[in-house]
């Protein structure tokens, strides 16, 4: 080979590699294929998508076992996913269409045409008197309110009021668990792990709270 059609083969191969690299690539095509074929395979153990909303935007996480996570805007979504990881397995992935029910039922929701969610609920990341306490609150109706004593009432520990606002203010799925329906007992709007605008908001729109 002289080294003219050496110097040949080596532009053509450059030119080539350069074409190559100028071709379009569909980037969310190939992670929804990635998806699909992990969901066949059933290597998804947690499945998330943001989801847009009048309050921001939301991050949506579940299991096979239902809605697991709801992160509002002022949390970091990528410790969110990093905290599921940890907690119910390594196997976390964007998968939108397994939360189109959840994210139809909010939009349903915020437009106010829903007022109680019918969606599974995935409570492993709430133990204990934690877990009494959102399971409580979960039951709170639409449009009404109840103060962090009858929280700790409803979960059988009547003194525990304020670890009933600790277990309320951890609420991984807020709004569907409604802990912005609790209040202090003289009317206050007490903490919120959305914000408290937020949590204000909410109970305008459930008309809880006078605008």
């Amino acid at each position: 080979m002289t080294n003219g059609t050496r110097k040949n083969d080596e532009r053509a191969a450059r030119e080539a590699i350069a074409a190559i690299a100028t071709l379009p690539v569909d980037l969310d095509a190939i992670g929804s294929r990635l998806a699909a074929e992990a969901e066949r395979e059933g290597l998804v153990e947690v499945a998330w998508t943001l989801a847009d909303s009048p309050i921001g935007e939301l991050l949506l996480a579940a299991t096979d076992d239902g809605l697991i996570r709801v992160g509002y805007p002022n949390q970091d979504a990528d410790e969110l996913l990093g905290e599921l990881a940890v907690k119910v397995g390594p196997r976390v992935l964007e998968a939108p269409a397994r939360l189109d029910d959840a994210r139809r039922q909010l939009e349903q929701y915020f437009e106010g045409e829903r007022r109680e969610f019918e969606l599974p609920i995935d409570w492993r990341l709430s133990r204990g008197f934690r877990r009494e306490v959102l399971t409580a609150c979960a039951a709170i109706p639409f449009g009404e309110t109840r103060t962090y004593t009858e929280m700790a009432v409803a979960a059988g520990s009547p003194r525990a009021f304020r670890a009933a606002g600790s277990a309320l203010g951890s609420n991984p799925i807020p709004v569907v668990v409604p802990c912005h329906r609790v209040l202090q007992s003289g009317g206050g709007l007490g903490g919120y792990g959305g914000g408290l605008p937020v949590k204000e908001r909410l109970l305008e729109l459930e008309g809880a709270r006078g605008a």
